[in-house]
């Protein structure tokens, strides 16, 4: 990249610095800049064409530069001699004025260094068209490389040089002596012009008499700049030096030939034997076929080669050539009535210009951008004209990219733009104005072309108001949308509330209607729909007008109108609409058609809603219960957990752990749940202390108790309590009512044999043991007196050790034979002697006796009961004795009270049944 920045600065400098170097000091800098190097022309390409403006009124130029430089190399005299002819040829030049020769703008001027003077804008010489670019730049403009002729541009440029010419030969009576496609200039128009008049020979007779042309012989020692070119000369010129207006003609036959033959000429010419050459060609222009002339269109070929034919006679002179039916062309003639329009009147042109937009579609864009759009912008200083030279321009406009629009068409728009007369301006711009809108640029179109559209909605013509709301749809969907909704709405509205026509209020609201799509919903809910009810006419086109701009807002997809518009503002207004006087049947269908249709749509979009409320309203009710229930629920767990925690605050180790576990996952749970008071937060924390505390201290292991083993005093009870039991078989028993629970009460560990190391359970349960319903257990080894002041049936509590109650399941039929007969029946006692100890132990017990009877009794006799006979075993482990008994002085807190005294006890007579089943519970109790 960096590369190519310095080739394009040093081709710039070098450029800059041979502009400079050729033109400066010379006087035609001070008038004029000089521009870029574009082309060269001029006997032998010795002219360097560039770009120019003028000063003072920043006119575009072309300066031509001749730089002495390339004549160094000759002697004084042949400088003199070349820069004597390139001065009498430009002289010549300026003097002479005609459409077809090249027009001087500025005379010539010498200086030091160079010959320069100033033309009407050039584009290149014919020759540099054709291919030779001797003394063009190194880096030719792509425009010169690249163009290519089209038929219409060469039939109308030979034309014009036959039209050049004649106007030489016929007016002027001059030879130009070297017609070569060097010498013929494309302007920027495209048009062909002549220059070079440097080898001109001009008529010595009278003009009232025959021309007579002198001419000098052809001197092969005098530079190349001092002679015409010999290839397109005629023979005459060498071979009998003679020359007249045919020898133009054989000339320009020869440029035809060139300019078919990619700008080879038809012969070549060895200038060191001039002569030779000459009577060469001459021999083969006498021989010359249709076959050596194959590239030349067959309608003109017969006329190229009368050119180019030996006789100077035979030749057609220019005037004959412009008339040939080759230059007939519609293209051509097109063309050329363009260069004479300005001889033409208002109606020639007028009628000319209505049959152009047929001819313009044949016409190369190349040729209607150079040629024609200059003479069509130039009439618009002509307003008559205008109407009909507007058509033409827009339609070119639409061939044109947009830069090129923008650089040539809009410029010459913009005073057009602000023309109210006459008013087919304004119909011609609105009917094209899609196209305005989309090669314009914004600022344009906000600055020029909407204004004109504004200045056509207020123009005091009806036919250019009801034409401009006829055309608005057309193209609304160019207009940006804010000059749209502050600008064109605004006057549309204001055109329908003040016209007197009836025509122009139907029109404004039909337009309304259309470009409501182009529209924001609620621009048009907020001011089109209000402005409806502004309208003070009630005539049916206007009240049709109103309910079709309704409609078409109710049923556009991106339009639509809220309920809440419908039932306020819409419905009461469209039906008393709907009961004019003036409406007819059908247009009353038509406003209760679109009426029920609203009111369809108003009652289910409603009734939506109201569904919808009605739904939300009883989730929300269900939601209320649901949290309710649920904060209920959270209480109860609350206050459960509570009573749970208080129920197992003296449990054990392990449980305590566990509780302390599930209530930190509690108290974290339910801190998840809601947000806590500071005092809640203050009892938390102090529950988790506790819980640590629990956590961090050693568990609590229970004693485990070996059972030491009895001292055999006596003899084992087993055998004697099966052999017992065996006779007892055969009893009967009655069973009285059983209190439905029993005691056991644990004793200290110390010196004990056998006990309950850790507690049963922690509830009270009840047990039908079918030995005695109120009996208590005492645990072996420890042997007491009779007569001690200590209950005998109850025990001091082990610290630690529970309190069990005992409940005895319903099953257990091994118990259910054994009963205990109501108190007040009497019960014989079987062997009183012998079985004392085991009836006071496991026998039936006797009946309930009185207060009475128990005062009266002996307190030996009482006694008796309990005291085994001597040499009986002791009946080591327990002592069984009814609940009330059972009590004892610790358990009821009433030691020495005379009534719990023994003497107070005893032990009624029961019959024991089914002595098997009760040995089998006896061995189940004490294994």
């Amino acid at each position: 990249m960096e590369s190519m920045l310095n080739k394009l600065k040093s081709t710039v400098t070098k450029v800059t610095a041979d502009v400079t170097s050729a033109v400066m000091g010379n006087p035609v800098t001070r008038e004029f800049d000089v521009g870029r190097h574009i082309a060269s022309g001029g006997n032998g390409l010795a002219w360097k064409i560039f770009n120019g403006t003028k000063k003072s009124t920043k006119q575009e130029v072309a300066v031509f530069v001749f730089d002495k430089k390339l004549i160094d190399k000759y002697q004084k005299f042949e400088k003199d001699q070349i820069i004597d002819a390139l001065k009498r040829g430009v002289q010549q030049l300026t003097r002479l004025r005609h459409p077809r020769l090249l027009t001087v703008q500025h005379p010539l001027e010498e200086s030091r260094d160079c010959l320069a003077f100033c033309t009407e804008p050039v584009f290149a010489s014919l020759a540099n068209v054709l291919g030779n670019w001797e003394n063009l730049p190194p880096s030719i403009s792509p425009d010169i490389k690249d163009y290519k002729l089209y038929d219409v541009e060469t039939k109308y440029g030979l034309l014009q040089v036959s039209e050049g010419l004649s106007f030489l030969h016929s007016s002027v009576k001059m030879v130009h002596g070297n017609v070569t496609p060097e010498n013929i200039i494309l302007n920027k128009s495209g048009a062909w012009k002549i220059m070079g008049f440097d080898f001109c020979v001009s008529s010595t007779n009278p003009s009232e008499q025959e021309p007579k042309f002198p001419c000098k012989e052809w001197d092969p020692n005098l530079p190349s700049l001092c002679l015409p070119n010999p290839e397109y000369l005629a023979p005459e010129y060498i071979l009998s030096v003679s020359c007249e207006t045919a020898s133009d003609m054989y000339s320009l036959g020869t440029v035809m030939y060139a300019v078919f033959n990619k700008g080879k000429p038809i012969f070549e010419v060895n200038k060191q034997d001039i002569y030779k050459s000459f009577s060469r060609q001459l021999d083969q222009l006498s021989r010359l076929g249709s076959s050596s002339l194959t590239n030349i269109p067959e309608e003109v070929r017969e006329h190229v080669k009368l050119l180019l034919n030996v006789t100077p006679t035979v030749r057609p002179d220019a005037d004959q050539m412009t008339k040939i039916p080759f230059f007939d062309d519609v293209g051509a003639v097109t063309l050329q009535y363009f260069d004479t329009l300005f001889q033409r009147d208002n109606l020639q042109k007028s009628q000319f210009f209505k049959g152009l937009p047929k001819v313009l579609p044949k016409l190369p864009k190349r040729v209607i951008v150079q040629r024609i759009l200059p003479c069509l912008t130039s009439e618009f200083v002509n307003p008559d004209m205008v109407p009909f030279v507007l058509p033409n321009v827009l339609l070119i406009a639409e061939e044109c990219t947009k830069e090129e629009y923008v650089k040539l068409i809009l410029p010459e728009l913009g005073p057009v733009f602000k023309q109210q007369e006459p008013i087919q301006i304004l119909l011609i711009f609105l009917q094209k104005m899609d196209l305005l809108l989309t090669k314009t640029p914004p600022d344009e179109i906000k600055n020029s072309v909407l204004p004109m559209v504004y200045r056509a909605l207020e123009a005091p013509s009806i036919q250019i108001q009801e034409l401009c709301l006829n055309i608005i749809p057309t193209f609304a969907n160019l207009i940006d949308y804010p000059s749209m909704k502050n600008a064109l709405i605004p006057r549309i509205k204001n055109a329908c509330l003040q016209t007197s026509s009836l025509a122009v209020r139907v029109n404004s609201l039909v337009c309304l209607g259309k470009i409501l799509e182009y529209l924001d919903k609620w621009f048009v809910l907020d001011d089109i729909l209000p402005f409806l009810q502004q309208i003070p006419s009630k005539e049916p086109a206007v009240l049709m007008g109103i309910l079709g701009i309704y409609k078409c807002t109710f049923t556009h997809k991106k339009l639509g109108i809220t309920k809440e518009q419908l039932a306020g503002k819409v419905l009461p207004h469209l039906i008393p609409l709907s009961i004019e006087n003036n409406l007819n049947l059908n247009q009353f269908n038509s406003f209760i058609s679109v009426i029920k249709e609203m009111l369809s749509r108003l009652e289910s979009e409603h009734k939506t809603k109201l569904e919808q409320l009605h739904i939300m309203q009883e989730q929300q009710k269900s939601l209320d219960i649901g949290n309710s229930m649920n904060a209920s629920e959270e209480i109860k767990v609350t206050n459960v957990g509570n009573q749970i925690d208080k129920v197992f605050n003296n449990i054990g180790t392990d449980l305590l752990t566990c509780e302390s576990e599930s209530k930190e996952d509690e108290l974290q749970n339910r801190h998840k749940r809601a947000s806590l008071t500071l005092e809640e937060k203050q009892k938390l924390a102090k529950e988790q202390e506790q819980a640590q505390k629990l956590k961090s201290q050693q568990p609590l292991k229970p004693q485990v108790h070996k059972p030491v083993a009895p001292v055999k005093q006596t003899k084992d009870l087993t055998d004697t309590l099966m052999d017992n039991m065996s006779s007892l078989t055969s009893l009967s028993v009655s069973t009285p009512k059983l209190s439905t629970s029993s005691t056991f009460t644990s004793v200290p560990s110390a010196g004990l044999g056998m006990m309950f190391s850790t507690p049963i359970d922690n509830t009270k349960r009840n047990l039908t043991n079918g030995l005695n319903a109120n009996m208590g257990f005492q645990t072996s080894g420890f042997n007491m007196p009779v007569n001690t002041n200590q209950n005998f049936f109850s025990s001091t509590s082990t610290p630690g050790a529970t309190k069990m109650t005992l409940g005895a399941p319903s099953t257990l039929p091994n118990f259910g034979a054994l009963s205990v007969p109501p108190a007040g029946v009497k019960q014989t006692q079987q062997r009183p002697t012998d079985m004392s100890a085991l009836n006071n132990l496991f026998g039936p017990q006797k009946p309930k006796v009185s207060m009475n009877q128990l005062s009266q009794q002996k307190p030996n006799q009482w006694l008796n009961q309990f005291v085994p006979p001597q040499g009986s075993p002791v009946m080591g482990s327990s002592v069984m004795g009814t609940q009330v008994n059972m009590m004892g002085q610790s358990a009821f807190g009433m030691q020495g009270n005379p009534f719990f005294s023994p003497q107070n006890f005893a032990q009624p007579p029961t019959t024991m049944t089914s002595s098997s089943s009760a040995s089998n519970d006896l061995k189940d109790l004490f294994g």
